[in-house]
């Protein structure tokens, strides 16, 4: 997976991509111009994907229960990647020159990320318009899941604009991005998605560059959670900072006004439920912190119908 390029990434299993790519990095905590080092060598191009089977899939071998569940889904990293595209400078600039050198690479990736979304839903589904006609008519498909933590992120990063070295305007905008948007959403989905194609034999273009999309994410991820562990443990008074931001997300992700069906695309909403808690407690593990009572039931009370948006 380290190496692997356009054409080689069909073969490559996502559960692998996660389990294995991303967490054995972030065991060995990489340096950030180790990261850059890594994008320089990873960076695909995003015109090279072909989405000819991908339209034929979406309109002929799929029904329309699976499309509507695959929506459902994906919209919501669909915007998140252009709304990081142009919101995650502001975090760079506190950062020290090797955060702003591999932070750099990741607004790329985010472009890249967004151009990969806005071909699949035009060449694929079928969306007409430019950039942001396509981001208004895939807006329906966004539940609250993701709208309640990228509004959040854009008054955080209103904030960070006005006081862009203050530490724990970071620490709340990391563990909001980096923890839980990149670290438990995103990485949710690829799962979901990514599994359906794979087992189903469909979206082939979607397929490949997602995979590759989920490779530069871990690079995201692990550098996130660099930063947390870092700040930290230079200031352990900053744990209040990332709870109380958890607080936040978890109480939007309480409430739904969308249902989501799972099943049409290979999951049931148990399993779900079971990803989206493993993959939190499993970041915060990764920075040495243990979720205290009431965030943990918070957690534990966070149905499947809300856990991915719906």
């Amino acid at each position: 997976m380290e190496g692997a390029q356009l054409g080689d990434i069909n073969d490559v299993d996502i559960n692998d991509v996660i389990n294995k790519y991303i967490y054995s990095q972030i065991a060995e905590q990489p340096s950030y111009v180790e990261q850059y080092k890594r994008y320089l060598k990873q960076r695909w191009d995003v015109y090279d994907i072909d989405f000819t089977q991908d339209y034929k899939d979406w309109h002929e071998n799929m029904t329309e229960a699976e499309r509507n569940s695959f929506l459902a889904i994906a919209s919501g990293f669909h915007h998140g990647e252009r709304q990081v595209e142009v919101e995650l400078p502001v975090f760079m600039l506190g950062g020290s020159e090797d955060q702003k050198l591999f932070i750099s690479s990741q607004i790329e990736d985010e472009a890249r990320h967004t151009v990969f979304f806005d071909r699949f839903y035009h060449e694929a589904i079928g969306l007409e318009g430019d950039l942001m006609d396509v981001l208004d008519q895939s807006f329906e498909w966004v539940g609250e899941t993701f709208i309640g933590p990228f509004g959040l992120l854009a008054y955080q990063a209103d904030a960070l604009l006005k006081n862009p070295d203050d530490i724990r305007l970071r620490v709340q905008y990391a563990t909001n991005y980096m923890l839980w948007i990149e670290g438990v959403l995103a990485v949710s989905v690829m799962q979901i998605t990514l599994r359906y194609a794979r087992q189903r034999k469909v979206l082939p273009g979607y397929y490949a560059g997602f995979t590759l999309t989920a490779r530069d994410e871990a690079r995201h991820v692990q550098a996130g959670l660099r930063f947390l562990t870092e700040a930290i443990a230079e200031d352990p008074t900053l744990i209040r900072d990332v709870h109380d931001t958890l607080r936040t997300v978890l109480l939007m992700s309480s409430t739904s006004s969308q249902y989501v069906a799972y099943e049409p695309i290979g999951w049931t909403r148990d399993d779900v439920q079971a990803m989206f808690i493993t993959q939190l407690v499993r970041k915060m593990d990764l920075i040495g912190l243990e979720l205290p009572p009431d965030l943990a039931g918070m957690v534990q009370n966070i149905s499947a119908d809300n856990a991915i948006g719906g």
